[in-house]
C-alpha cells in the first residue's frame, strides 16, 4: 500500500485528490496533513518520513501584496525541503506548478522556483521527482473569486449577480477529475521528470463559457429541464455549475399536478439528454442508498408515501434532510460527491421514481458506498 501525503489537502485540488484516493483503500493510505505542520518541525518531520509519495500543493494563488504571495510560496516549499533533508527521506515528490511559470508574474515565478528547488534536492539525493505544469483547473467546490472564472461565473449567475467579461481570451482547461487521473498515473508509474506538461482537455473563449453557463441557468434553474449536453466537457461544466446551488434552499421542488376526473398527471423530468428511468418500492422503515457518484446526474421523485432523503458532501459532517410526501410530488437532484440515501418514514410502501443520465454498467457504475 502506498502512503501518500498531500500538502494543501484542504484546498480545491488537494481535497479532490484526497477523496479520490480514498476510493482505493487497498492501494493508498492518505496520511493526515494540517497547515499548522509547516510551523511545527516535529510534526512536519513525522509526516514527511512516513510518506512514500508527497504531493506538494500548498501555496497562495492570490494575495493583495504580490511580494507576500511570492515569499509565502517559496517559504512553504523551503520548509518542506528542510524537513526532507532533516529526516533524510526520499519519497516521490510531486509538485503542482502552473502554465504561468512562463509569465513574468510573482505567482508564476514562485511556482517555477519552488519546482526547481525540489528538483535540485531530488538530483542530489537520488529521489524521484515530478514537476507538473498544469493548465486552468475547474470543477465542483472551487472557491469563487479566487482562481477559476467558471466558479465565479457560476456563483454569480446563481446568486442574482451579473457576470462581466474583463478579457475575452481563449483559456485552456482541464476538469479536476481528469487532472486527478493524471496524478494517479504519475504516482503509479513513478514518473521522474522536471517539467511534465499536463495537456488541457478543452480550449474555449470566455464569452462561450459564459454563454453555456447562462444557458444552464435558463434551462435548468428557470425551466427545470436537464439541458442537452453535447460533450464530456459540457457534462463536467454542468456538474460544476450545479455544485454552486444552495441545495438547502433550492430543493425539494414541487411538481405540477394536472388533476382531472381520471386522477392526476405529473411530469417527472424534461430531458435534453438520454438516460435511464426506473422506480423502486421501499417498505416502511427501510433505507436505500448510502452511496455517492462522481459524474452522474440523478433525480429522485417520490410519487406515493413519505420519504426522508438525506445528502452529505464527502468530507463534510453537515447532513441535509429533505422530507417528501407523495401527496405533493417533489423532486431532488443529487449533486456529485454527495453521499445520499432514501428512507421510508411512512406506514405504507414508498414509491419512488429515479432518472439518471446514463445507463447502468456493472463494471463502470460510478457508485461508491459511504453512509450519510
Amino acid at each position: 500500500m502506498t502512503k501518500v501525503g498531500i500538502t494543501g489537502q484542504s484546498g480545491f485540488i488537494g481535497n479532490h485528490i484526497l477523496n479520490t484516493l480514498r476510493l482505493y483503500p487497498n492501494d493508498f493510505n492518505v496520511l493526515p496533513f494540517e497547515k499548522s505542520f509547516f510551523d511545527n518541525a516535529t510534526k512536519l518531520d513525522a509526516f514527511v518520513k512516513n510518506c512514500d509519495v508527497i504531493i506538494h500543493l500548498a501555496s497562495l494563488n492570490r494575495h493583495d501584496d504580490l511580494e507576500v504571495l511570492y515569499l509565502v510560496n517559496l517559504e512553504l516549499t523551503q520548509k518542506l525541503l528542510d524537513s526532507l533533508e532533516r529526516t533524510k527521506s526520499k519519497p516521490h515528490v510531486i509538485i503542482s506548478s502552473s502554465t504561468q511559470e512562463d509569465l513574468d508574474n510573482c505567482y508564476g515565478k514562485s511556482k517555477k522556483y519552488s519546482r526547481e528547488l525540489l528538483e535540485k534536492w531530488s538530483n542530489l539525493v537520488g529521489a524521484t521527482f515530478t514537476g507538473l505544469i498544469i493548465p486552468n483547473v475547474f470543477g465542483p467546490f472551487c472557491k469563487p473569486y479566487y482562481n477559476s472564472v467558471i466558479s465565479t461565473f457560476s456563483f454569480q449567475l446563481l446568486n442574482g449577480e451579473v457576470p462581466r467579461i474583463l478579457i475575452n481570451a481563449e483559456i485552456q482547461l482541464i476538469y479536476i477529475s481528469e487532472l486527478v487521473d493524471e496524478i494517479l498515473k504519475v504516482i503509479n508509474s513513478k514518473v521522474n521528470i522536471s517539467r511534465l506538461i499536463v495537456s488541457p482537455t478543452k480550449k474555449i473563449k470566455v464569452e462561450d463559457l459564459l454563454y453555456l453557463l447562462s444557458s444552464f441557468k435558463d434551462i435548468y434553474i428557470e425551466k427545470g429541464e436537464i439541458p442537452f449536453l453535447n460533450s464530456k466537457f459540457e457534462l463536467n461544466l454542468f456538474n460544476t455549475f450545479r455544485s454552486y446551488i444552495n441545495f438547502k434552499n433550492f430543493f425539494p421542488i414541487k411538481c405540477i399536478q394536472n388533476i382531472d376526473t381520471r386522477g392526476s398527471f405529473v411530469e417527472i423530468i424534461k430531458l435534453g439528454i438520454n438516460g435511464q428511468v426506473s422506480f423502486s418500492t421501499t417498505y416502511p422503515g427501510v433505507t436505500r442508498g448510502n452511496h455517492f457518484h462522481t459524474r452522474k446526474i440523478e433525480r429522485f421523485i417520490v410519487i406515493k408515501g413519505k420519504a426522508l432523503i438525506q445528502i452529505r458532501k464527502i468530507g463534510s459532517n453537515e447532513v441535509l434532510n429533505f422530507y417528501i410526501d407523495g401527496n405533493e410530488p417533489s423532486y431532488i437532484d443529487i449533486p456529485i460527491w454527495y453521499t445520499h440515501n432514501l428512507k421510508n418514514i411512512g406506514d405504507e410502501i414508498l414509491y419512488t421514481n429515479f432518472w439518471i443520465n446514463e445507463v447502468f454498467i456493472q463494471n463502470d457504475a460510478d457508485t461508491y458506498f459511504e453512509d450519510v
